[in-house]
């Protein structure tokens, strides 16, 4: 069973520095290039990789995400050949955790079983099913018998009994959302994020980050004052969808995260 995700937050723990997690859309600006962003992003300073799997129907997606989903749906992009990818970046990264972002559907189409299977031999760390609230978590209960670990949102409106059942069933760390709303939107409140996190850090040890409204270096910064890790997604995203070629991704990718991670490590010295 893979610890790559806990031993990376202990590391960062240790060493007193905050995660950095890029989301990246699997498959978008260009397939062949994807296993180069993730590297590239490692070397910018990523901790963890969240890989978007592409949905038709991404509720919580604002518009640039599901535009990337739509150009790598329209490239072919799916599980099978993300689990792929997956498993070429392993071949020389054994370290990085890399966590599967989407929606259930397209598990459903695979097959259950077989996703869990697949998804623990490629080496995926964790999965973070939109539409599966911990009430449904049974519905991929094989990914916990497989090692892959289950990560849950948590949200502004989540009451404490639901955070209370996600603190008991959730592994690796809790995905805390900025705001109620979708990814892109520019609705960051740090004081109200730095409240809701110590909350939810009530009870429990297990690390959360935040993710939604991160756009930049100075909002990063803010959101780092109190989560263990910052996600951001939809800027780089957007970053990403002007490269049209893999050598213009990969410059554009290390430059977008490079100044966030500085900033980030910068902030802590302080």
């Amino acid at each position: 069973m893979s610890q790559r995700i806990e031993q990376r937050f202990a590391d960062l723990g240790q060493a007193g520095r905050k995660g950095l997690i890029p989301f990246i859309s699997a498959g978008d600006p260009l397939p062949e290039a994807t296993v180069a962003i993730m590297h590239t992003l490692v070397a910018a300073g990523a901790d963890l990789i969240e890989l978007g799997v592409p949905y038709s129907d991404p509720v919580a997606d604002g518009p640039t995400i599901q535009h990337s989903s739509e150009r790598a749906i329209a490239r072919g992009v799916g599980i099978a050949q993300i689990l792929g990818w997956v498993s070429e970046f392993r071949l020389t990264d054994a370290t990085t955790p890399v966590v599967l972002m989407g929606y259930l559907n397209p598990i459903e189409i695979y097959g259950h079983a077989r996703f869990a299977d697949d998804a623990s031999a490629a080496g995926v760390d964790g999965v973070l099913i939109v539409d599966v609230p911990v009430e449904e978590a049974e519905t991929v209960a094989l990914l916990r018998e497989k090692g892959v670990r289950e990560i849950f949102l948590v949200a502004p409106t989540t009451t404490d009994r639901r955070l209370a059942a996600i603190r008991a069933r959730a592994e690796g760390f809790i995905y805390y959302v900025s705001f109620a709303g979708i990814t892109g939107a520019s609705q960051l409140d740090p004081l109200a994020v730095r409240a809701r996190v110590e909350h939810i850090k009530q009870g429990g040890s297990i690390p959360v980050a935040v993710g939604f409204g991160v756009r930049d270096a100075a909002s990063a910064v803010q959101v780092a004052e109190s989560a263990d890790a910052v996600v951001i997604g939809s800027a780089l995203v957007a970053t990403l969808a002007a490269a049209t070629s893999r050598d213009a991704a990969l410059a554009a990718a290390h430059a977008f995260l490079a100044p966030i991670r500085a900033a980030l490590d910068q902030a802590v010295r302080r």
